[in-house]
């Protein structure tokens, strides 16, 4: 009975614990959340400050107390103490939610702790045995995963060709890619260089000028004059690809009694690589009216496109934000007689 007692107990221990550990992270939420709402409170409540001394001034200019230039300067006067009472208070809140999130990171880069309990026979009335864990944590973390999403403008680099002959309208023709990445530590003691590799799919989208189109010709894919009046023209590429960089950027050691992590908050970053993956599709849609009607015309069809896909790909940043780029090194139709290669601009997050 005495072991089944104290079994419960330590049960009921492990319970009270995670439910320890589930407080605090949602007191840190909470914390975080007062604090910017703190900021928000603190710019309203000294522009009301300031908005009551502007009254009481123009009450006293308008019973002749001060002349219009002593209001000016008392006014002049309030904006810059108010101005200056927003600049203080609202480093101090900066200032709280920095050491908050700081110590918050700390904690998270603990592994989970647990508390392990077995019951073993060790002799004829047998014993309990109990092996607590919580202190414990994983001493190195080398290889981290975080989503990948990428957007902007798209466009092609054709042969003979600059930008502003290109036959794709600037702002309507976007890229979009999403994927999965994980980055490996390439050195035992520092941070300084990793390794990003995953996979992702990209959409290259192009949207078409002057009322022309693709079609497709035997081998050959070329563009021609839509024979009504075209409201849009787009031609999309759907691709599966396998990115790899080498990035480079610092990060400050954190160090605990059993263990260490690197953290790379708010620092900058450079990423150089490329990637390599299969066209998995294309889709050309038409809008246009003919005899009174509208009209939505999708294609799916190969279109002549290369069916392997790789290129080269950059970004530089800070934190989880990056500008990115990315060029395609194949062309975008085979056997063309006037080669033409994808080439995009925009913003990473790795978040």
């Amino acid at each position: 009975m005495k072991k089944i007692v104290i079994f419960v107990f330590l049960i009921g221990n492990c319970v009270l614990c995670q439910q320890s550990f589930s407080q605090e992270k949602t007191s840190y939420q909470n914390k975080l959340e007062t604090l910017k709402l703190e900021k928000e409170k603190v710019v309203t409540n000294e522009k009301e400050a300031l908005k009551k001394e502007v009254i009481a001034i123009n009450k006293k200019l308008e019973q002749g107390e001060i002349s219009v230039l002593e209001a000016d300067k008392l006014k002049n006067e309030a904006a810059q103490l108010h101005a200056l009472n927003i600049d203080d208070r609202l480093a101090i809140i900066e200032n709280s939610i920095s050491l908050l999130k700081r110590n918050n990171e700390n904690q998270l880069a603990e592994t989970n702790e647990y508390t392990k309990v077995s019951i073993e026979i060790g002799s004829k009335d047998g014993f309990l045995k109990i092996d607590d864990n919580r202190s414990r944590n994983q001493k190195d973390i080398k290889t981290y995963s975080n989503l990948v999403v990428a957007f902007g403008l798209n466009n092609s680099i054709i042969e003979g060709q600059n930008l502003n002959d290109s036959p794709y309208k600037v702002g309507g023709s976007r890229f979009f890619e999403i994927g999965w990445a994980w980055d490996t530590r390439m050195f035992e003691n520092t941070n300084a260089v990793r390794f990003k590799y995953g996979v992702s799919l990209q959409y290259n989208g192009f949207k078409l000028k002057d009322n022309m189109y693709f079609v497709e010709n035997g081998n050959q894919t070329v563009l021609e004059e839509f024979p009504d009046d075209l409201n849009k023209s787009k031609f999309r590429m759907t691709n599966l690809v396998f990115p790899i960089h080498f990035e480079f950027g610092p990060s400050n050691k954190i160090e605990r009694e059993n263990s260490f992590r690197y953290s790379r908050n708010n620092k900058f970053k450079i990423g150089i690589g490329g990637y390599g993956g299969f066209n998995i599709g294309n889709l050309q849609k038409l809008k246009y009216k003919q005899d009174g009607d509208r009209i939505k015309e999708k294609s799916r069809k190969d279109f002549n496109t290369n069916n392997f896909v790789y290129g080269l790909s950059a970004y530089v940043g800070k934190d989880d934000v990056s500008l990115y780029i990315k060029y395609d090194l194949n062309p975008i139709f085979k056997d063309a007689t006037i080669k033409q290669n994808n080439i995009s601009l925009g913003v990473r997050f790795d978040m």
